[in-house]
């Protein structure tokens, strides 16, 4: 029998027009799921996380620390036991250690790894290995850490291991959940104190996650801080749905007429919901019902009707707090009656791609008039008139441009959409069932 073999590219082929409707379930949240993984690896006892993204790039996680002596049985419809080998149980891995297309991995785990006896490489796919790398190299060196990077600060990483960490206080230069995440990561090896102060509000599920397993926190306005020393306890963990993924919907259904969508369970973290916070400020008809917690973290049920958006000049404040939505708010503003304007939002160009480009080049493609500026973009409202749509292979470029077809007069296609698996496997078959008319097209070598 030959061997089955997965398509060098898979692009989408998006009907026009359409709405959504119905009541669907968005898979696991991916910044909570790696975060999940790592902790529970490092914890004492066994983890039992519901709800774990099954996408390409915490199933690379999940190999990373299986390689590094930790037990783990699944994942299996979202659900995984993980049997943690402690603070200090790590066993070298023995080869570079891949983290597939995951800055979040990479920089979380370089905090980890930067504390152990042994040394290791961090590795990624091509596109991660364009990343910037030496915004947490930096404040781990301040720490004690040797770490190497690639030309230009990038990927891959080299940690030298046995090197004793002393805690710091750091100030990030900008916005950056990561790389507070790596710094209070290895501060729970270091010797005293370790803090980190931030120039605006990022995600916080390091610090709730850290709470959940029992690790003293103290947060003092836009100050973290922890002791070194400490241990992890393991503990059940119900992963909410990606507020991320479901900004596809959202934004979906509110620029198709007629549509109503319900969407299960979705993370509502407030430094999560910049983007329900730009949206309904554009207009948009966004409701949340049975609000509830789940694994430290608020979850709601996201009820989205069409609306007649409007064009804003985001506020800066938001723009942190929705850094990986924004590629599809700017399709919401493709819809929208008058302009829009993003700024503050420099971060976007060294994401997967360059979304900044990306999407001013996408939205050019399909006859929308959009003008990248050095830290965001200018959007006039219009019509879609359909067309040829690069991805870069950002899987967020691609979704984003899937759900433009809504409101195009001719089909958009859409190129080199294979990474859409690292963040929501399954897209295009949820996508289907509320109504988007998507036709995934394999392509052979």
């Amino acid at each position: 029998m030959p061997a089955v073999t997965s398509p060098a590219r898979i692009d989408y082929r998006v009907a026009p027009g359409g709405r959504l409707s119905g009541e669907i379930g968005i898979p696991g949240d991916k910044s909570i799921s790696h975060r999940a993984v790592m902790f529970a690896a490092l914890a004492q006892g066994t983890t039992h996380v519901e709800g774990l993204l099954e996408g390409e790039d915490v199933l690379c996680t999940l190999a990373a620390f299986r390689r590094m002596g930790v037990p783990v049985e699944g994942p299996r419809a979202g659900r995984a036991k993980i049997t943690g080998v402690g603070m200090n149980g790590l066993s070298a891995p023995g080869a570079s250690l891949d983290m597939g297309n995951s800055g979040t991995a990479m920089r979380l785990m370089a905090g980890i790894l930067a504390a152990q006896p042994f040394d290791s490489v961090l590795v990624g796919d091509a596109s991660l290995t364009r990343r910037p790398m030496k915004r947490v190299a930096d404040p781990l060196r301040l720490m004690g850490a040797m770490i190497e990077t690639g030309e230009e600060g990038r990927p891959p990483l080299h940690i030298r291991g046995g090197r004793k960490l002393k805690g710091i206080d750091y100030r990030l230069p900008v916005p950056s959940a990561q790389v507070k995440s790596a710094v209070l990561l290895a501060g729970m090896y270091a010797d005293g104190g370790t803090s980190v102060t931030e120039p605006a509000p990022t995600r916080d599920h390091t610090e709730r996650m850290l709470r959940a397993f029992g690790y003293p926190v103290e947060i003092s306005g836009a100050t973290v801080r922890i002791p070194g020393g400490g241990q992890l306890r393991a503990t059940d963990l119900q992963v909410p749905a990606d507020i991320s993924s479901a900004a596809f919907f959202l934004v979906g259904a509110s620029i198709a007429p007629g549509s109503e969508l319900t969407l299960r369970g979705v993370g509502i973290n407030p430094t999560r919901i910049g983007v329900l916070n730009i949206l309904r400020q554009m207009g948009a008809n966004v409701e949340q019902v049975n609000a509830r917690m789940a694994g430290g973290e608020p979850v709601a049920d996201l009820r989205v009707r069409a609306a007649r958006l409007r064009g804003i000049h985001i506020p800066d404040a938001q723009v942190p707090l929705a850094i990986d939505e924004l590629p599809v708010i700017l399709i919401a503003a493709a819809f929208a009656e008058g302009e829009t304007v993003l700024t503050g939002a420099e971060e976007l160009r060294v994401k997967e791609s360059d979304r900044i480009a990306a999407m001013a080049a996408g939205l050019a493609a399909i006859g929308i008039d959009a003008r990248e500026t050095p830290d965001g973009m200018i959007v006039r409202g219009g019509s879609a008139k359909g067309g040829i749509v690069d991805s870069r292979g950002d899987h967020r470029i691609a979704m984003a441009f899937a759900v433009a077809a809504l409101r195009a007069d001719r089909p958009i296609t859409i190129l080199d959409c294979k990474n859409v698996d690292t963040s929501f496997p399954g897209f295009a078959g949820v996508a289907r069932t509320t109504g988007l008319g998507i036709e995934v097209v394999p392509t052979a070598a």
